[in-house]
């Protein structure tokens, strides 16, 4: 029988209904099903909406259906259409409907799914968090090892300025703090206890809904129960946040791909985290940072797909709604672990700080430090300075020559009136000299990316004792759950309550 079946007089079409089932979909719920109806249940006791009689078999059921899901003995079946049919099923066969039938009151599969559903994606969001504490923590790593090691900074894909690998590795870290942030904020909002809103207009029976909020671990009330059972911009907001980090990750990945070409050559790519070519014995591909590139257009499809689906719908409940859940469960099946292997693909990837410091140091990239100390030291303006040194370096190349040529860049600017010692070239031309004159705040000073550096590990760790925070908090929701249903098992009431 289906929980809808008594309006109708005529079994549902094999084809249609499977077309409409989402087991394989709900599959992920059980849990937090259970959970969610442990919680309604031992609310609807409190309120008087049901006997403790009533509680106590809805509870012994719902812990024999937790122990047969662990054990593999109860498996949602597509007949029965969804994860709640599927356990309101599995109460009827064990408890009996007199009993069965009462979880389903001032409940609507509508709020049902929401319940099941915040509380399967706020855990997925903790997750993708610590993966991503582990990525930044290992880029820090870099910043603070290479806080000195010169390396070519680029603009448009062509030398620009000398930087530090450190200042580039941390310039990463302050990218995907602000990832952590936006996922700090979206588990703000999918926080939220919708249980209550039922169908769409609330209820005539006397939910406590605070009550549910506590026992769940929510931090407060969705309250307007129209909007409630249409909202689903917490998963958009989520894919918007999963989109946006996989895209900053895909910008990383194509540096490491690029660092690690034979013409860059600025690090070797460990072999647990590269693989070989078919043909091509002596290829070692990184396929890993490759394939992380490729998933980010996967997970920016998923939001995409929401957001269609969302589009046009009017407040309240639309069975397009049972399309929400899919690319939400695709986009946490790829996030986390390309955060943690890339993260593992940094942190055994070996640096050479040679290949580094010698194109830190070619294709002019200390003019522009030559055109800031001619505006210190003779007082030029900048526009002027730069037109000097622009065509110092056009002169140089026509010549086949660098600014390594001391004597000649010497020449070339006492040729247009600007008389500079070779020493003083030769100090304000070097990359080392370079970059440690950027000590403005945010610079490339080795000294400025040591403190930057330890302020986005202050930051971090700020943002991991948030992560404790609200995993104890969601343990203590469920321990407390834990405990009224062994005392109610054992005999007891809700006094306490």
């Amino acid at each position: 029988m289906k929980l809808w079946s008594g309006r109708f007089g005529k079994e549902t079409d094999a084809a249609a209904q499977a077309y409409l089932e989402s087991t394989a979909v709900d599959e992920r719920l059980v849990a937090e099903d259970l959970w969610g109806s442990q919680v309604h249940a031992i609310m609807l006791a409190r309120q008087g909406i049901i006997s403790l009689d009533d509680l106590r078999a809805l509870l012994r059921g719902l812990g024999q259906a937790g122990a047969a899901y662990a054990a593999g003995t109860f498996v949602l079946q597509p007949e029965h259409e969804d994860v709640h049919t599927s356990v309101e099923h599995f109460l009827t066969q064990t408890i009996g409907p007199e009993f069965a039938g009462k979880l389903h009151t001032a409940r609507s599969r509508n709020d049902q799914v929401l319940t099941d559903a915040k509380l399967y994606v706020r855990e997925r969001i903790l997750e993708t968090e610590e993966a991503l504490l582990g990525l930044i923590h290992t880029l820090l790593d870099w910043a603070s090892a290479h806080a000195e090691t010169l390396m070519p900074g680029y603009t448009h894909t062509q030398h620009a300025q000398p930087i530090t690998l450190g200042f580039w590795a941390s310039g990463y870290a302050s990218l995907f703090t602000r990832d952590l942030r936006r996922l700090r904020q979206a588990y703000e909002i999918v926080n939220t206890n919708p249980l209550g809103a039922c169908a769409l207009a609330g209820t005539s029976f006397p939910l406590d809904r605070h009550l549910t909020t506590e026992l769940l671990g929510f931090d407060r009330v969705h309250e307007h129960a129209l909007d409630v059972v249409g909202s689903r911009d917490f998963l958009a907001e989520t894919l918007a946040a999963l989109a946006l980090l996989l895209t900053h990750l895909s910008q990383l990945a194509a540096e490491i791909v690029w660092g690690s070409t034979y013409e860059f050559g600025f690090w070797e790519l460990d072999e647990a985290y590269t693989t070989g070519s078919s043909i091509m014995p002596q290829k070692k591909n990184p396929d890993v940072a490759e394939l992380t590139r490729g998933r980010a257009g996967r997970v920016i499809g998923c939001l995409v797909q929401l957001l269609v689906t969302l589009k046009g719908l009017p407040l309240g409940y639309h069975r397009d709604l049972q399309e929400d859940k899919p690319p939400v469960w695709e986009a946490f099946d790829l996030v986390p672990p390309a955060l943690t292997v890339m993260a593992r693909t940094l942190a055994t990837a070996t640096v050479h700080t040679e290949r580094l410091a010698e194109l830190a140091d070619a294709n002019f990239a200390p003019a522009t430090e030559l055109a800031n100390y001619l505006v210190r030291e003779h007082g030029l303006p900048f526009r002027r300075s730069y037109e000097i040194v622009g065509r110092t370096v056009r002169e140089l190349i026509a010549e086949s020559k660098t600014l390594k040529e001391i004597g000649r860049v010497r020449e070339l600017l006492a040729d247009q009136g600007l008389a500079v010692s070779e020493e003083n070239l030769r100090q304000v031309l070097d990359p080392v000299h370079c970059v440690a004159a950027y000590t403005s705040l945010g610079g490339t000073a080795p000294a400025e990316v040591r403190r930057m550096a330890a302020a986005l590990r202050e930051q971090v760790e700020g943002h991991a004792a948030t992560i404790t925070a609200r995993r104890e908090r969601i343990a203590q929701a469920r321990e407390r759950t834990r405990q009224i249903v062994e005392r109610v098992l054992n005999g007891e009431g809700l006094e306490e309550l």
